[in-house]
């Protein structure tokens, strides 16, 4: 996965700090919505700097696809699995709504704390790793 970034500091010889903009699915067209308040949203990320990029520089990066995926698989896809498995877990156990809605958000909420304990992981290895290919 290829990304924009700014190099905002240079931490030894081969690596750097860079700012990526946060992607989202609606694609902040500001101008046109104004609903969500996130403009200008930022991550601190370090990156490989094997051309030598200096601070204030815009550079094009590459991150790992396997692992971006993976990423995306524990925060979207994983709650919602569990969620539907809980309730259809109980469903097929009972035939009490209550207790099947209780299954369905004990399912989604050990979904979210997979997510956050992946993140946390993550975080401790030194985060999303990136390369920095060329200068923008």
């Amino acid at each position: 996965m290829t990304q924009i970034a700014t190099v905002e500091r240079i931490l030894d010889n081969s690596h750097v700090v860079i700012s990526v903009p946060r992607k989202s699915a609606c694609g902040h067209d500001c101008e046109e919505c104004a609903g969500c308040g996130v403009t200008g949203a930022a991550v601190e990320a370090k990156a490989v700097n094997p051309i030598g990029a200096r601070p204030g520089q815009k550079v094009v990066v590459e991150s790992s696809t396997q692992k971006m995926m993976r990423i995306v698989a524990l925060v979207y896809l994983i709650p919602v699995v569990l969620f539907l498995a809980g309730y259809l877990a109980a469903a097929i156990l009972t035939s009490h709504v209550g207790i099947q809605y209780l299954t369905a958000a004990v399912g989604f909420a050990a979904g979210i704390l997979l997510a956050i304990a992946y993140d946390r992981k993550l975080k401790a290895q030194g985060g999303l790793s990136f390369t920095i290919v060329r200068l923008f």
